[in-house]
């Protein structure tokens, strides 16, 4: 066999990035991970609320305890990130994070209940999940966040802004596939959210007609002509009621058949998970720091507020100051060590000093003449090492084995 030839390599590091196109970079992408206490329950609910962000976010992330805050945030603008969601794990309850990169706000909230989509799914009949409809964003529904309070504005505004918007002009109807519903109760001021995914299904056809239109092979063993079979449920009955509510007018035709433009379809809704009951707690105007914006539990006056943003101030021009007094000494080091390295190079440090000179500086400083020992050169030992006479070795030779036997 011939030797296989090497390719020589180009000198280049990696391809050339090409230019993205504009709606991916400006839709807002996603980090979804998780801190705190290990618990598998928490590692499926991570991977289920990836799965409602998709396909803007990281859906293959790996975090691991060694890794900071910090090290997502500098990885996010390269990413396009604009997002980042957190379930936190402590020894009394689970909080979920929600924040704004890369400066903030940052929104908190409880965990009271929460439902996995592998038990969500496990109480249909069937299973309404297909792969394909994860390749589109979600439609966003927000309902009730209406009221006092600039919080509930900034935490609508937040659920929103985490998935790209809708143009109404130019969207497609077949890519919306799923929903997510976030609806606020102004009396126990709980946000639930749902997960679903979107059926559209034609109106006025009886359960016959409805299976040949949607192209399924029908059974007609017990039928002597296709007649029977489209008359069995009845001339123009429907199998199913339908409610008038759910039905409208499509603007579009459909891929999936009997849905035309301009005809009435009946929507289904089917809830796919995973499900969250959540409580906002506090909004932070910075990334998991800064001024407290809303705090559930305390409330603290005008004057509080103020002494508490003075101090912030305070704090931050110390750090200022902080960091400019420590790039002068990085500097003023860089800038001694370098005259060092020359002064060394130059020989100055291979001369070695005069030892009048060191006396008199030694009367100068302390007043008294040094010992005579003291500054006198010191001379480099001429001792050998005496090698050990054969008859040693082999005594320690002797021992060793008889050590060994023994």
């Amino acid at each position: 066999m011939g030797r296989t030839k090497k390719k020589k390599s180009s000198g280049k590091t990696g391809p050339v990035k090409e230019s993205e196109p504009t709606e991916l970079v400006e839709a807002p992408h996603s980090f979804v991970i998780r801190r705190g206490l290990s618990c598998p329950y928490i590692t499926d609910l991570t991977i289920d609320f990836r799965k409602i962000m998709e396909p803007f976010t990281a859906t293959n992330l790996r975090e691991k305890k060694m890794n900071r805050i910090k090290d997502f945030v500098s990885m996010s603008s390269f990413f396009h990130v604009s997002h980042m969601a957190i379930f936190n794990k402590a020894s009394t309850q689970l909080s979920f994070k929600v924040l704004r990169m890369p400066r903030g706000p940052t929104l908190t909230f409880k965990v009271h209940q929460f439902t996995l989509t592998r038990d969500i799914l496990s109480t249909n009949k069937r299973q309404f999940v297909d792969d394909d409809i994860f390749k589109h964003s979600p439609l966003v529904i927000m309902n009730n966040f209406t009221g006092e309070g600039k919080h509930l504005k900034l935490m609508a505004t937040t659920f929103q802004n985490m998935f790209p918007a809708i143009n109404l002009a130019q969207v497609n109807i077949a890519t919306i596939r799923r929903c997510v519903l976030f609806s606020y109760n102004t009396e126990t001021k709980l946000v639930e959210m749902r997960h679903y995914n979107i059926q559209v299904v034609p109106v006025g056809l009886s359960r016959g007609v409805k299976k040949i239109i949607m192209g399924k092979i029908p059974n007609l063993a017990k039928c002597e002509d296709i007649a029977d079979f489209i008359m069995q449920d009845g001339a123009g009955s429907e199998s199913e009621a339908e409610d008038e509510e759910t039905q409208v007018l499509l603007p579009q035709t459909l891929k999936r058949k009997g849905n035309l433009e301009n005809n009435k379809s009946s929507i289904r809704l089917h809830e796919i998970g995973p499900r969250l009951t959540l409580q906002l707690m506090k909004i932070e105007e910075g990334l998991l720091t800064g001024e407290v914006l809303y705090h559930d539990h305390i409330i603290k006056s005008e004057e509080e507020k103020e002494a508490l943003r003075k101090m912030v101030e305070k704090k931050q021009k110390l750090r200022e100051q902080r960091k400019k007094i420590q790039t002068e000494n990085r500097k003023n080091n860089l800038a001694a060590k370098e005259a060092k390295r020359k002064k060394r190079n130059a020989g100055g440090d291979n001369e070695q000093s005069d030892p009048e000179d060191d006396t008199e500086y030694y009367k100068e400083e302390v007043g008294e003449d040094p010992d005579e020992e003291l500054f006198k050169p010191t001379e480099k030992s001429s001792r050998k090492r005496v090698k050990p006479p054969h008859s040693m070795k082999f005594k320690n030779k002797r021992l060793k084995k008889d050590k060994i036997k023994k």
